[in-house]
């Protein structure tokens, strides 16, 4: 079965090229035996790829081979996907929505250009907060805290830690109007607030490291910009300077290619969820344009190359401390998102004040929360903790009683492997609520096919 999708063009908004040659998505289910193939053909532009990476990331799909071209004006790109379970695409609903979202990529945003597209929703409004800056123990219970202080409900949070540094974007509403905190004294105030906060765990520079802003929801890519966060607070770099070699099995070397003046990055890592989208961001936030690329997986180990320019770089030869930099950016790129201790996932009903009590109880016991996410849907809420003890020990598995008692739901944990964050349940709370066996918030995205931040996914996506 091969499914070809055309996008009608608007001819008053479109570049000639693509009135010429509009973009063409084929989805083909019978080339491949063990996986759906994917085919884009486009005008080329700047950030196409991260964007057709992102969308089949944020459905949880997994990516094991993609080939990539964009030299001379156009893009072709052949992603080989399957879902979570490892099988072929066979949703014809889901198949249309990854049409309608790769065409709309095309039209910058123009998803009523695609035909059969569904209308859009109307945009509802939210408090974004971002936070940035040096990691300290108990930092995110305290941000928690003066939150619920401040009269402020989280409806959502995404927190990463890489390298002694953290960056978390948090959403939150008027506790009292169950809406977006439109008066700018008062967003003012928290940022204020916040900022403290921030300031009395090390971050001593000069750059405003708390934001509060009024946005969309679904304008901002969450873990889009988390790797912008981390890359801003120069996570790459090692605490004693000297160049960082990789860990975790993460292996990135720097070539040239002669012939053509492209720079030849070659990186060897242990396959995981999201890489190719992890490592497809920090190209373009350093400003590399992707001209071929060639990805694959194997036995657990994902092998990435890319030709690739930097953007408006007169030099066909860069620096050795240009090429270390470049490193350095794909190794902690890589590394953001391996999660570290154990994993604790909460399922509970949504109150005021769930991730400031849930965050309390780590840090009275010595915790560390090293990566969090944490979504409520209508009067539920389901969040994943990796937490570690500060002195290094493992951590007691008598804790997940005390976060039970916190949230008043059900709690499940395991000890995972950086690598794998989908394995079996060892240990579980509250026989009266049996909690699904995974509670990865992709699979949200992926039962309402609508673009949330998300999952914890295997190049893979």
């Amino acid at each position: 079965m091969e499914i070809c999708y055309q996008a009608h063009i608007d001819r008053e908004i479109e570049s000639l090229i693509e009135r010429i040659h509009p973009p063409r998505i084929c989805i083909d289910n019978d080339s491949c035996q063990d996986c759906t193939v994917v085919k884009v053909d486009s005008a080329n532009r700047k950030g196409i790829l991260l964007e057709m990476v992102q969308v089949l990331t944020d459905l949880d799909l997994i990516i094991s081979k993609s080939y990539i071209s964009s030299d001379g004006g156009w893009f072709m790109d052949v992603f080989h996907v399957t879902d979570e379970a490892g099988k072929k695409l066979t949703d014809e609903t889901l198949m249309l929505h990854i049409q309608q979202e790769l065409c709309a990529t095309r039209s910058e945003g123009a998803r009523s250009s695609c035909k059969g597209a569904v209308e859009e929703k109307e945009v509802k409004e939210k408090t974004g907060l971002e936070m940035s800056g040096w990691d300290q123990p108990g930092l995110l219970s305290e941000l928690s805290a003066v939150l619920v202080e401040l009269g402020c409900s989280v409806t959502s949070a995404t927190a990463w830690t890489h390298n002694n540094r953290v960056a978390c974007i948090m959403f939150v509403e008027d506790a009292s109007s169950a809406g977006p905190i439109s008066d700018l004294k008062r967003l003012g105030q928290l940022e204020e607030q916040l900022e403290s906060v921030v300031a009395a765990h090390g971050w001593t520079g000069e750059r405003k490291s708390v934001r509060a802003t009024r946005l969309g929801t679904g304008r901002t890519h969450t873990e889009r910009r988390l790797h912008q966060l981390m890359y801003a607070e120069r996570d790459y770099e090692t605490c004693d300077g000297e160049q960082k070699n990789g860990c975790d099995g993460t292996h990135v070397s720097v070539g040239i290619c002669e012939d053509k003046g492209y720079l030849v990055v070659n990186v060897r890592s242990r396959d995981r969820p999201k890489l190719l989208f992890d490592t497809v961001c920090v190209l373009t936030d350093m400003h590399y344009v992707v001209f071929h690329a060639a990805i694959s997986s194997k036995r657990s180990i994902a092998h990435q190359e890319y030709f690739i320019r930097r953007m408006g770089s007169s030099s066909l030869r860069p620096t050795e401390t240009e090429n270390q930099t470049l490193t350095l950016c794909l190794i902690a790129a890589i590394e953001r998102r391996v999660s570290h201790g154990l994993r604790v996932d909460i399922r509970s009903e949504n109150r005021i004040g769930l991730l400031a009590n849930v965050t309390r109880v780590f840090r009275e016991n010595g915790l560390s929360i090293s990566r969090l996410e944490i979504l409520t849907e209508g009067q539920k809420a389901v969040g994943t903790f990796f937490v570690t003890d500060c002195s290094g020990e493992q951590v007691n598995p008598n804790i997940v009683e005390l976060v039970r008692q916190e949230s008043g739901g059900s709690v499940i944990t395991d000890h995972k492997s950086p690598y794998r964050e989908h394995q079996s349940v060892v240990h579980e709370t509250d026989a009266s609520e049996q909690p699904k066996p995974k509670l990865s918030l992709g699979s949200l995205l992926w039962s309402r096919l609508e673009r949330l931040s998300g999952g914890f996914g295997h190049i893979r996506s």
